[in-house]
């Protein structure tokens, strides 16, 4: 069977029972950091007597291959991330198509996420919301991205590098409006977390102005455009569709008729 198990974010004391017998029981564990699974089965006592191997973004669909022939050589396969659920933006989700296109059960420890933690104390509306992982780093892509969020509705999140934060809340501010409310959460669950809550006008004046900048692991919520205001803008944009279609077809006639053979002179 494949496991995917979630572990702490921050404090080792997050980890669950299960997740301890997992680690003891397994026969092969895939970790993203070998050294910080050993750290973490160190904090919670556990002795691995798996074979462990490294599961990382650049030898993922490599890895897939090998652990899947592991499953069907009828070993245990757990796969753990740095922090939180694989699969997550971490490594995960090709291992888990291939075991379920080859017929092999797929199962997952529950447990702390990064996304979760921060939409439970963000303070904003979590009835809907989307995940957007780590934006892209080419700028266009990013305006892109920014640019067809900038009107939806829902509650979105986002992972984001500590050096690129500054840049991702300035784009965010010209994409979103300076007044657009958003929770910058860092150090989730750690001796040095802190939530700060603003406008992202407000947020991104505070991280370009962060001495020696802004440090520690990311998670960037920010609130979708107000419902009224998207209905307001969709009927905007219908409108000026519409007016679009309506010059393009007074264009239309208007050549026609200059086409067209004027009418004999009667009388």
């Amino acid at each position: 069977m494949l496991t995917l198990a979630a572990v702490p974010i921050g404090r080792a004391d997050d980890a669950s029972a299960r997740l301890a017998a997992e680690l003891e029981g397994a026969d092969v564990i895939a970790a993203e950091d070998t050294r910080r699974l050993r750290r973490l089965a160190t904090a919670l006592e556990v002795k691995l007597t798996a074979r462990v191997i490294s599961y990382y973004d650049v030898i993922e669909a490599r890895r897939a291959a090998e652990l899947v022939a592991e499953l069907q050589a009828g070993r245990n396969v757990l796969v753990v991330a740095d922090a939180g659920m694989p699969g997550i933006s971490d490594p995960g989700y090709r291992l888990v198509a291939a075991a379920v296109a080859a017929g092999i059960r797929v199962t997952a420890v529950p447990g702390p996420s990064a996304v979760t933690t921060a939409l439970a104390i963000c303070g904003l509306p979590t009835d809907r919301f989307c995940f957007e992982g780590f934006p892209p780093r080419k700028p266009g892509e990013r305006a892109r991205r920014f640019a067809d969020l900038a009107t939806d509705t829902r509650t979105q999140v986002f992972f984001e590098s500590p050096r690129r934060l500054a840049a991702t809340l300035a784009e965010l501010r010209r994409s979103h409006g300076d007044d657009r409310a958003a929770v910058v959460c860092r150090e989730l669950t750690k001796v040095h977390e802190e939530v700060r809550r603003g406008t992202l006008a407000e947020l991104a004046s505070w991280a370009d102005l962060e001495s020696g900048g802004v440090r520690g692991e990311i998670t960037l919520v920010v609130a979708g455009v107000d419902r009224g205001a998207a209905r307001a803008a969709k009927a905007a944009a219908r409108e000026s569709a519409r007016q679009v279609r309506r010059a393009a077809r007074d264009r239309g006639r208007a050549a026609g008729d200059e086409g067209r053979p004027a009418e004999p002179a009667t009388g």
